[in-house]
């Protein structure tokens, strides 16, 4: 309790600034209007960003692009150097930066760095991460940067239920870099990151649940979060999704087929507060844009305004004022459904 209440406060801060404040009332405010009006005006920046540090990752996940290395759009990590520029863009407005879209963050070498570039310009950091990475020296490194909030992968309580999908991955990785970073905290006199363990239930651990909670306990991690899974393979999907229904996301149709449920949800805020900046520049709608299809421009080479607010962006709001079903990354959205348990 007494640490989800500290990283609301410490989330909360960012925004008291004059110019960030302003920016979210334009920001809310053209949201709204476009909700009354069919609008697809933009009147100021995003609130949030995601930025992809790489799209490298030493797992094999089979749900996850990147993981099964699909991607067709160019792949690589991003520069310290490349990281400050979008940032310098962003931090009059922006208050809250996500270092993750695909990949393994901290792959990239430059990933405390840009860290520590968040913290020096007052903007909120998170990242999430499958934890094999953080050795004592790297979670000392992550502390001293000044990352806000943590989200650590665990999703099984044994090695076997682990790996079945975290392939190639190893739970005492997890385990061990977890400790680093609770410890990092201790040592340094920290109160952050605020360290929360992600377990993701499939019908391989779904069983596991009052496992991981205790263990949750036994290693002093602020937070549990429980998360439905989503799939990106229909035809394989079945055999991830969980026994209890009440632990998917996903529902049968009236053709046998699966589907969101609670789905239908028209209207949606992250292409007015939220997009995510791939690893070379390029802006893209929100986290479900995987492969980069619906770029809007690159905000290394350009003005964030001229790429947030330009032809490419409004078009794609216009197409979503007419409906979800019109895009296929909207299509598995998890927006409006229930996806923590």
């Amino acid at each position: 309790m007494y640490a989800g209440l500290r990283d609301s406060w410490e989330l909360t801060k960012p925004f008291l600034r004059p110019a960030r404040f302003w920016n979210a009332v334009k920001v809310y405010a053209s949201y709204y209007w476009g909700r009354m009006t069919g609008s697809a005006a933009q009147w100021g920046k995003p609130l949030a960003v995601g930025i992809e540090p790489t799209t490298a990752c030493n797992l094999g996940c089979p749900q996850c692009p990147s993981g099964l290395n699909t991607f067709t759009r160019p792949t690589g990590k991003m520069t310290a150097e490349k990281f400050a520029v979008v940032v310098d863009k962003l931090a009059d407005a922006c208050g809250y930066v996500t270092l993750y879209f695909q990949g393994e963050p901290y792959i990239n070498k430059a990933f405390t760095a840009m860290i520590a570039e968040c913290t020096k310009r007052g903007i909120y950091s998170a990242t999430s991460t499958n934890a094999h990475f953080l050795t004592e020296s790297v979670a000392e490194e992550t502390v001293q940067a000044g990352l806000k909030r943590m989200i650590i992968s665990i999703d099984g309580v044994t090695q076997d239920s682990y790996s079945h999908y975290r392939v190639g991955g190893q739970l005492e990785k997890v385990l061990e870099g977890t400790r680093h970073v609770l410890n990092a905290r201790k040592k340094l006199g920290k109160k952050n990151p605020v360290v929360i363990w992600q377990f993701i239930v499939f019908a391989h651990n779904e069983h596991e649940l009052p496992e991981v909670k205790r263990l949750a306990k036994e290693y002093g991690v602020d937070k549990l979060a429980i998360k439905t899974a989503q799939v990106y393979d229909a035809e394989n999907a079945e055999q991830w999704l969980p026994v209890d229904d009440k632990k998917s996301r996903y529902q049968k149709n009236e053709q046998g087929k699966l589907e969101l449920k609670y789905a239908g949800l028209r209207h949606c805020s992250r292409l007015w507060t939220n997009p995510v900046v791939t690893w070379d520049g390029n802006v893209v709608p929100c986290c479900f844009d995987k492969d980069a299809e619906h770029g809007f421009g690159n905000v290394i080479d350009e003005d964030f305004e001229t790429v947030w607010q330009g032809e490419k962006a409004a078009e794609f709001r216009k197409r979503l004022k007419k409906g979800r079903s019109n895009i296929e990354i909207c299509r598995n959205c998890s927006e409006g459904t229930r996806v923590w348990l």
